[in-house]
Parts: structure tokens; C-alpha cells; sequence
């Protein structure tokens, strides 16, 4: 059937060219404006009886005899249909035949002429002239409303988006989101800067990297990990004192609700402020932020009822874990730990203890619905994070915890490089032991931090906070996902 109606637009296709009309031309051959334009203006432009011009996509097409209606979408607003009246009195009778013979629903056409009120106060345009911007080929589909394949609708997006008012509006969301993010880092003087995508040595993130081969400089490099964690603070030790960025980043692990390979990510660094002045300045930005996008602060999420505009309290990591667990992470050994993961039938990788407490931590997290502010994480699962001074177990480190999960992060970055050395070095044992998400050492960031680096908060969060506040799986807010190929 979807062949034998290609074969019919491809005889159509031909008809066009028969007749000495380009189906697929450059350009409108004369001035148009945007549909969501004419129809807010629609009553002036109705009473000046000036030509106007008007170019989209037919998504409908009614008639019979000598006259025709079309519904043109040209994308300027969701709702940017114009209703189109063709007359063979008016265009002609050779045009309107062609006309007939050839357009069809999913077609792209321009059309001049002038704009008025039907007997139903229908604005509308009585065309002058036509011509076909682009023939389309295969009919859109009539029943993808209420379509479930989730596959399907991924590898189609185009379709999902042009038929589906609600993910039309994900996309104009999502911009105005990361638009939002942008500008709270700029009013706060925080300076936009592009760093590497390829890296020699990954930093910023405990995270598998994906690998790929430099051919100019024959070697192998890794899609980076972070939105450039380890060269930002490249620019505090250059003398910058508020740097961010917004950008894609790679992770070569699982999907999941929540995962994604390659995503886009922010992360600023504040150079004289450490984590609670980057807490405090990140609340305000996700409250701007999801004022802006959503024009609300109270969400529901995962079946949490979350309100950003509340007071965040702060958790304790190692008390919130033996309040639910009963485990004291300071004092139990790696042997109990594994017995309280499979008494609570939890999956775990039994590589390190830090693994161990991050399972047990991850169980704990998903019952808290927040927003709430993570703090004391042990220096043990945060190679990157300056030690507090009231206890060197612990990192400068918070999380912000929403709904079950965490939707961003930030440290008193480590800026002594003995200390850093060290640490990457204990991460380095573990990779090599099998971890392949403990941290690479970057021994260039280490003798950079040799010049010196003044006290440095830094800060990270990803479109997972977006996908959390549409309340769906991240993939679904993804305007093109990863697909494998048919």
C-alpha cells in the first residue's frame, strides 16, 4: 500500500517537471511572512487588502469542483496554521489543474494573496499564486496519535514533533532551560568558555570513557566526561575568577531512566568561594531556572510532590545511611557492608569499599524526596573534593537530592597538589585493579596546581534535572536518541 501511493507522488513528481516547475527550488520567489505574524495581525492585514505571503507545510487539503481549501503549518508557533482558499477563477485554469493533479498533504508550498474572514470568521488566505517548495514523497502518517512504540517514535521524532503538540513543547522547553541556565551564570559574572571534547586523560567524574583514534597525531583519545572539570580550573590557576560552560559530555555505561551516553552538561567554577557559597548560589539557579522554563517551582516528580521554593535541609551522608540501614559506614568492614547489600537485595559490583558504600547510599537516596542538600560525603568517593577541616574523612562535597535521585553536584575543589597527587594515585590502584570508573591520573593538572590555584568551588548538573521537572525518562526528553540502527 505505502509503496503504490510513492509510486503515485513520484508520478506527480514527474507531472511538476513535465510542466516546468522546479519541485524542489532554493527560494519563494516572493517575500514571506511568519504564520503566527499574520494571524495575530490578521484584522489589519485584512482591512490594508494587501498581497501577503505565507510558506508551509499542507497538513490538510478540502474541495471540490473549482475551489480548494489548505491548512499550511509553517512552524513559527506551535498552533501556526493559516487556512488557505484556491479558487480556479483566481489562479487560473491551468494552475488550479496542476494545482489539483499534484499537492498533497505533507507537500511544502508558498502562496500569495490577500487575507480574509470567512462566513465562519475563519482567517484566511485567498491565494494569487502557488508554487511548490517540496514535493514530499511518502504521505505523513494518519494514526501516529496514540501511537505506543516508544521505538518507533524515537527513530521518527520529525513525525512526534510535528504531530504531537507536547513534544513540539519539550523542544522549545528544553531551549529555554539550558537559555535560563545561561543566562544565571552570565548575570552572575560567570564567564562562558569551551574546553576539549577529546582528552588524552579523562577528569571530572567517576565514569567509563568512550575511546576513539586521533589519525593527524596517531593516538588514542577519550570523548571527554565531564563539561571540563580539570581544564576549567586550568583557568582559576590562569586567573579567571567565575568560569562555566554548556556542553555535551560522554559516558560509555548503561541506559536507564535516568542514563544517557551523551548528553549536555553545565558545570561553573567560582574561584574564592567554597561549596556552601556554590550551594546557595545553585538553589537560586534552579529556582530561576524552573521559574523561567515551567513558570512554576512546585513539580511533580516520581510521584514526589517537590517544591523548589521551600527551605533545602542538609543531610548528613553517613547518618542518613545508618538511619536507614543501620550501617556505620566508618566503622563496618567491606564483609558487612556486602551482607547489608544482599539483605536489602541490592546489586552491587564488590570491587572497593567505595563501591560498596555507594550502593548502600544509592538504596537510601531513592526514598528521599527533597529538595534536600547532600553534605559529608566521605573522602574516600570524591577523589576531586577539598577535606573538610573539622574532619579529614569527609569532602567539601554536597548533592542536591530531588525525587529519589541526584540532580546535581558541587565541591570546595582540592587545590593542594600533594594531596591531589595522592589521590589520583590511590584512584589509579583501582583502575588498575579493574575499576574502569575510578579516575585517570592527569599528572598535567597536578603541576598546574603546582603554580597554584586559589580557593575554588565548582559546580555540575545535566539535562537529567530537566527530564526530572517533565517528570519522564530522560531519553523521552531527548530530541534525537541514540538509536541502533534496523
Amino acid at each position: 500500500m505505502l509503496d503504490e501511493l510513492i509510486q503515485e507522488r513520484l508520478k506527480k513528481l514527474s507531472r511538476l517537471k513535465e510542466a516546468g516547475i522546479n519541485p524542489y527550488p532554493a527560494r519563494v520567489s516572493f517575500a514571506c511572512k511568519n504564520a503566527a505574524d499574520v494571524k495575530k495581525n490578521f484584522g489589519k492585514l485584512e482591512k490594508s487588502r494587501e498581497e501577503i505571503g505565507i510558506a508551509g507545510r499542507v497538513m490538510a487539503k478540502r474541495g471540490h469542483g473549482k475551489i480548494a481549501f489548505l491548512d499550511i503549518f509553517d512552524g513559527s508557533t506551535a498552533d501556526a496554521r493559516l487556512q488557505i482558499f484556491v479558487a480556479q477563477d483566481k489562479i487560473g485554469n491551468k494552475a488550479f489543474e496542476l494545482f489539483s493533479q499534484t499537492v498533497d498533504i505533507g507537500d511544502f508550498v508558498a502562496v500569495q494573496g490577500r487575507a480574509f474572514y470567512t462566513k465562519q470568521k475563519e482567517p484566511t488566505i485567498e491565494a494569487s499564486k502557488l508554487e511548490m517548495l517540496s514535493k514530499s514523497l511518502r504521505p505523513l502518517p494518519e494514526k501516529w496519535h496514540g501511537l505506543t512504540d516508544k521505538e518507533e517514535i524515537f527513530r521518527k521524532r520529525y513525525f512526534d514533533i510535528l504531530l504531537n503538540p507536547e513534544s513540539r513543547e519539550m523542544v522549545e522547553k528544553k531551549a529555554v532551560f539550558w537559555e535560563a541556565v545561561r543566562e544565571f551564570h552570565k548575570k552572575h559574572g560567570f564567564l562562558e568558555v569551551e574546553t576539549p571534547a577529546l582528552e588524552t586523560t579523562t577528569g571530572g567524574a567517576d565514569a567509563k570513557p568512550f575511546r576513539t583514534h586521533h589519525n593527524a597525531l596517531d593516538m588514542d583519545v577519550y570523548l571527554r566526561i565531564s563539561a571540563g572539570e580539570l581544564w576549567q580550573k586550568r583557568l582559576m590557576v590562569a586567573g579567571f575568577r567565575k568560569t562555566f560552560e554548556i556542553g555535551r559530555i560522554f559516558r560509555n555505561e548503561g541506559i536507564s531512566a535516568e542514563h544517557l551516553q551523551d548528553y549536555t552538561q553545565c558545570e561553573a567554577y567560582w574561584a574564592y568561594a567554597n561549596y556552601e557559597d556554590m550551594y546557595e548560589f545553585l538553589q537560586e539557579c534552579y529556582r530561576y531556572v524552573a521559574k523561567k522554563t515551567f513558570g512554576v517551582l512546585k513539580f511533580k516528580i516520581n510521584g514526589f510532590a517537590v517544591d523548589l521554593g521551600k527551605k533545602w535541609p542538609l543531610i548528613d551522608y553517613a547518618k542518613e545511611v545508618k538511619k536507614q540501614t543501620g550501617v556505620d559506614i566508618w566503622k563496618a568492614s567491606e564483609k558487612e557492608i556486602e551482607t547489608k547489600l544482599r539483605e536489602l537485595k541490592i546489586e552491587y559490583d564488590a570491587k572497593n569499599k567505595e563501591r560498596l558504600i555507594d550502593g548502600l547510599w544509592k538504596y537510601c537516596r531513592r526514598k528521599i524526596g527533597g529538595p534536600a542538600i547532600l553534605i559529608n560525603e566521605p573522602k574516600i568517593t570524591s577523589p576531586l573534593s577539598k577535606s573538610s577541616p573539622k574532619n579529614p574523612d569527609i569532602t567539601e562535597r554536597f548533592h542536591f537530592i530531588i525525587a529519589g535521585s541526584e540532580v546535581g553536584q558541587g565541591y570546595s575543589e582540592l587545590n593542594d597538589p600533594i594531596d591531589q597527587r595522592e589521590r589520583f594515585e590511590a584512584q589509579q590502584k583501582l583502575r588498575n585493579q579493574g575499576d574502569e570508573e575510578a579516575q585517570m591520573a592527569d599528572m598535567d593538572f597536578v603541576e598546574a596546581l603546582e603554580y597554584g590555584m586559589p580557593p575554588t568551588a565548582g559546580h555540575g548538573f545535566s539535562e537529567r534535572l530537566f527530564s526530572f521537572l517533565m517528570d519522564k525518562p530522560v531519553r523521552e526528553t531527548t530530541v534525537f536518541p541514540l538509536m541502533r540502527p534496523k
